[in-house]
């Protein structure tokens, strides 16, 4: 028999432990969990990494990071945090969306409420677009319902099927809930190279009446991007009820990247594979790259994209 002391101290003793283990503090030290409502993200750390791995895009940097700090920061939301970054392949567009969706849930791109859709792979065929449609509702809803923090990312928005996109107005609308969810807290990022056109030749517009690319403010840019996407038969956007309704906070344009930035892209990819960083090889490789217009060249014609391909060839160098 056991004495009724030593039994009530073993009770004891479990109770505590059973607590303690089903705490959401030690709970999650182990497995991914949803921020908690007050949780802010780090600004000063976003910043660092924002100044550090992304180059050339000034406009990006302070546009991003005011806004996501401003949504972070606010605690009751009217709508969610709605991005349309746009410029042409390799200027980072990909890269700030994984930096920011890191922010939020340190797992990036692996954790479970970060979800990203691609428009070719995730939505292929043009008369399944009411499935589609219905599918992506639900995803929506059922992954704001387990996190209210989810973070969405669509890439590829140049080839998304008209109309597609504007199935998910509801939950970008100015509704405190949609049949019972609240969507206030998400973020919501699309990646397009649509308006890359209108991009370039501002930057080069600028560059020709000699001034300096950080001379470029979100106001010579956001209105001709956001009318040019709408008007834009290939640009997912297309008589967008999103554009039309105001539910995109943000039209974010990437610069095209120069030479200088070109340069920064190429060390720090060789500073990523652990090697040396050796300005003949940096200066190599940027000779391989191609830039435009065809006689001043200018702006690389695919941004920073090509450069792990091109570094590979030098690697024994």
């Amino acid at each position: 028999a056991v004495e009724p002391v030593t039994m009530a101290l073993a009770i004891g003793v479990a109770s505590a432990l059973t607590g303690y283990l089903s705490h959401p503090r030690f709970y999650c030290n182990f497995v991914e969990c949803c921020p908690s409502a007050g949780k802010q993200l780090n600004a000063t750390a976003l910043k660092v990494q924002l100044d550090t791995k992304l180059f050339g895009q000034h406009l990006a940097k302070e546009v991003v990071l005011k806004a996501v700090m401003g949504f972070s920061n606010n605690p009751s939301p009217k709508k969610p945090l709605t991005l349309s970054l746009h410029g042409w392949a390799g200027t980072g567009k990909n890269y700030l969306s994984q930096i920011l969706a890191e922010h939020v849930h340190p797992a990036g791109l692996r954790s479970k409420f970060v979800h990203l859709f691609l428009a070719t792979l995730h939505f292929p065929h043009h008369e399944q677009l009411k499935l589609y449609k219905e599918q992506l509702q639900n995803w929506i809803r059922g992954n704001v319902s387990a996190c209210p923090h989810s973070v969405f990312i669509f890439d590829e928005m140049d080839k998304m099927h008209p109309g597609l996109i504007d199935a998910i107005k509801p939950f970008l609308d100015y509704y405190e809930q949609v049949d019972g969810v609240s969507y206030t807290k998400a973020i919501f990022i699309f990646l397009s190279n649509a308006g890359g056109d209108l991009i370039n030749k501002a930057a080069l517009d600028f560059w020709t009446s000699g001034k300096q690319r950080e001379e470029i403010h979100l106001k010579d840019l956001e209105p001709t991007l956001s009318v040019g996407v709408f008007n834009d038969k290939n640009s997912g956007l297309w008589h967008s009820s999103l554009i039309a309704r105001n539910l995109i906070d943000y039209f974010v344009p990437f610069l095209p990247l120069e030479h200088k930035h070109v340069k920064m892209c190429i060390r720090a990819e060789m500073t990523a594979r652990g090697y040396a960083v050796d300005e003949k090889v940096v200066q190599a490789v940027a000779d391989e790259m191609t830039f435009f217009p065809k006689e001043e060249k200018i702006f690389s014609d695919k941004g920073c994209k090509t450069v792990q391909a091109k570094l590979d060839i030098h690697e024994d160098i």
